[in-house]
């Protein structure tokens, strides 16, 4: 007899606690510097400090929180020099997804670039959120098209750390639209299989995105420094 699982019903309290404290610091409802307190998150969970506490342990592990002396747990600040190593292993693994990609490229698969690319090619009226979805979901494609389960389990990963502070990048003058019509050139570069092009293009496009975040990031240091 085959039962049904529903995925909600198997993962654990502990599982549950540190997805949704991590969303929240993703989508940004805390922001660096904010305190997160062990009781008052468990109030409105609902639920026991335990899991709490190891959520939160676990968040610290992977940097997106950190204890402070005499403050506690608090959201991690991004620094630059944080920035330019996501963006340094970037350059080499997305450029190599580009490239498996558009040399992997199936008819199926085109199908669903070609939805990506109608999607990205009306953005007018759209947020800020809804675009640095559109640009996460881009990046998710492109990953699974080079069908390369290893190289995709790094890539998602990296993926956290982007969210984590894609909004800053957008702050630059003209870029959330250039950023647009990157990905698109990508994309189309990648669904028409022009392996060197699709090549070029993420490099290009990877560059430009991190002097974008890294100037954000020099601007609000001189706002709190100042």
């Amino acid at each position: 007899m085959q039962e049904q699982w529903v995925e909600g019903e198997l993962i654990s309290i502990r599982e549950r606690a540190y997805r949704y404290l991590k969303q929240l610091i993703l989508e940004g409802y805390y922001e660096p510097g904010d305190r997160l307190v062990e009781r008052e998150l468990a109030d409105k969970l609902k639920i026991s400090r335990t899991p709490i506490r190891e959520a939160l342990f676990r968040l610290e592990s992977q940097g997106f929180v950190k204890t402070v002396p005499r403050k506690g747990v608090i959201v991690s600040s991004i620094s630059e020099e944080e920035v330019i190593e996501v963006f340094t292993i970037l350059s080499s693994l997305e450029v190599l997804a580009a490239k498996l990609a558009s040399q992997k490229m199936t008819e199926e698969l085109q199908c669903e670039f070609d939805q990506l690319i109608k999607k990205l090619s009306s953005m007018e009226g759209k947020t800020d959120e809804e675009i640095s979805q559109l640009n996460i979901e881009t990046n998710r494609l492109m990953y699974k098209a080079a069908k390369s389960p290893k190289l995709y389990e790094i890539l998602t990963g990296l993926l956290d750390y982007i969210r984590m502070f894609s909004h800053m990048g957008y702050e630059t003058p003209g870029r959330r639209d250039q950023s647009i019509k990157e990905h698109l050139e990508i994309l189309t570069a990648i669904r028409n299989r022009e392996s060197e092009m699709a090549e070029y293009l993420t490099k290009i496009h990877i560059e430009n995105s991190k002097k974008a975040y890294s100037q954000s990031i020099k601007k609000h240091s001189k706002k709190q420094n100042s």
